[in-house]
């Protein structure tokens, strides 16, 4: 069975290591944002999302970290339909990834030459990565956004990969016609995240196996293939 899947089917109860879990996801959620303006200093091209939250901040004058959070609130309303329902890590995830995302770009330097801004984005993404991995492993709930994929996937029957798709392509195309940056990062972002969360879960899970056996992230064997 595939590593990362058997991560994502085995939640933790909510009492186990529950302060090592804390302090892993806000480090988790705190670290996504300081990727995410990475990703975005580096203008190169966005993470499908962050293409949304920069069109919309442009057009109506707000930070981006702002965008995201609002984006991130409305999204979670779409749950209510949905029947999902929201953990401590999916409203932390609303207001975190924002705030630290303004806070990181607020110091980061301003890169002009190609290698530095090539070297900010392919930073971002392995950080986004290890990030991902750190907040979703502790099982406290899903990021809004994530959340919708599954809601959705369980009320349509359609795929995961036909569903995640369909809402990318949606908020990318939106955020471009509203000014977003798209480009050889959105790419390049697309088609590495998968890959790397998929290696880094299983390391950075504290949840527990099928089993009821405590994941060690020093244990946990490399997926397989």
């Amino acid at each position: 069975m595939d590593e990362a899947r058997s991560v994502l089917r085995s939640p933790a109860p909510p009492g186990r290591r529950l302060p090592r879990r804390l302090v892993q996801l806000y480090a988790g959620l705190a670290l996504y944002g300081v990727s995410m303006a990475l990703i975005v200093a580096s203008t190169l091209g966005n993470m499908p999302w962050d293409v949304l939250h920069q069109g919309l901040a442009d057009r109506l004058g707000w930070s981006i970290g702002t965008a995201a959070v609002v984006v991130g609130a409305l999204v979670l309303l779409a749950w209510i339909p949905l029947r999902q329902r929201p953990g401590l890590g999916t409203v932390s995830n609303v207001v975190v990834l924002g705030l630290a995302l303004d806070a990181t770009l607020a110091v980061l330097p301003e890169p002009t030459a190609l290698p530095i801004r090539a070297g900010f984005l392919v930073g971002g993404v392995l950080l986004n990565a290890v990030a991902t991995a750190a907040y979703i492993g502790v099982h406290l709930g899903p990021g809004p956004r994530d959340g919708l994929m599954t809601g959705l996937v369980r009320r349509t029957g359609r795929s995961v990969r036909l569903v995640r798709t369909s809402i990318e392509v949606a908020v990318v195309a939106v955020g471009w016609l509203l000014g977003g940056t798209l480009g050889i990062g959105t790419v390049l972002y697309a088609v590495a995240i998968g890959p790397l969360v998929q290696l880094l879960l299983p390391r950075l899970s504290v949840g527990v196996t099928p089993a009821g056996r405590p994941i060690r992230p020093a244990a946990a064997p490399p997926p397989p293939g």
